[in-house]
């Protein structure tokens, strides 16, 4: 398996239009069915990266911006940001478009995490994720407190152990 890969053949877009089934009562996109839309454009993305099954380890923060009408055409995209040993953080981006307006807006933003593992369910080693621009850098360089942040939350780890999360903080 290859040691390192760039960001950007990780890159994943998804495109889907929003159907009566897909709202709610007032007419609007469900927000599990947003995430689920998520966790597949993520999925993908992470096993992209790593040529393995993937598996969803966490879900960040997701915030519901702006709603998304019926009839809208919706776009996901997802690359990942960093990658541990077996983990991988995917940032996903989220836009709503009417097309016949010509109107698009950014709705969602959030951080899922996905581990590779092997036919056994076990988790395998993955590639470094090497970022190419100025933003796969920034996103890079969070990461690592991001990921310390989820692991505190999750019991997994104590707070005084969190180093680059403290330093935000000094």
């Amino acid at each position: 398996m290859a040691k390192s890969k760039p960001v950007s053949e990780s890159l994943t877009t998804m495109t889907e239009m929003i159907f009566p089934n897909d709202t709610n009562t007032l007419g609007n996109l469900m927000g599990g069915n947003l995430m689920r839309m998520m966790d597949v454009v993520g999925a993908i993305c992470a096993q992209k990266h790593s040529n393995r099954i993937v598996v969803t380890a966490s879900v960040d923060n997701v915030s519901f911006k702006e709603s998304i009408p019926l009839g809208s055409v919706v776009t996901l995209q997802a690359k990942v940001t960093r990658a541990f040993s077996s983990s991988m953080e995917v940032v996903i981006d989220v836009w709503a478009e009417n097309i016949p307006a010509k109107e698009r807006v950014s709705t969602n933003k959030a951080f899922f995490t996905f581990v590779a593992v092997d036919q056994s369910g076990r988790p395998i080693d993955v590639p470094q994720a090497v970022p190419e621009t100025e933003d796969e850098i920034a996103l890079y360089e969070g990461a690592l407190r991001r990921r310390q942040l989820r692991l505190v939350l999750a019991g997994r780890m104590k707070a005084q152990d969190a180093v680059e999360l403290k330093s935000i903080f000094e």
